[in-house]
């Protein structure tokens, strides 16, 4: 038999330590990757995932679409609904007209803190709904329809 160190109670130190970081910087909102972390602290993915677990079960933390996992702070309210719905609001919110330029996908993905592929798929979708058209690579989107109260809700 080798002569590891005993996995046990190791995803809760990685925990205590995520705990630590969180605490120490209030502007932090996603955890370090499970790659990270076997990295950081060489465990395997299992117990970085088991480390996530325990942070979601005392409600420090939450997945994320994607595979990672953002910080949960207490009185903060993450929007759940999904990307295309978020995004048909910048039209209203912002007083766009029909014919209006529409924000790129670079900038929708650095606002709501997505991968830009994730955010062409919400764009696809509310173009096939006919919210925007246009797009493509070099083109702008703009909006074809303001979206109905029924549509946003």
């Amino acid at each position: 038999m080798s002569q590891q160190a005993s996995p046990r109670g190791t995803f809760l130190k990685v925990a205590d330590a995520l705990k630590t970081q969180i605490e120490a910087d209030a502007d932090m909102s996603e955890l370090p990757s499970a790659v990270d972390l076997m990295r950081d602290y060489n465990i395997s993915r299992g117990v970085a995932l088991r480390a996530f677990g325990a942070l979601q079960r005392d409600g420090i933390a939450e997945p994320v679409p994607g595979g990672r996992w953002r910080v949960v702070r207490a009185g903060q309210r993450a929007d759940r609904r999904p990307l295309d719905k978020r995004i048909s609001e910048i039209i209203t919110d912002e007083g766009l007209e029909v014919g209006a330029a529409f924000p790129s996908a670079s900038v929708l993905a650095e606002r709501f803190g997505v991968s830009r592929p994730t955010v062409t798929k919400a764009l696809d979708k509310l173009e096939a709904a006919g919210v925007l058209a246009g797009g493509g690579q070099g083109k702008v989107r703009t909006v074809r329809a303001v979206p109905t109260r029924e549509e946003r809700s």
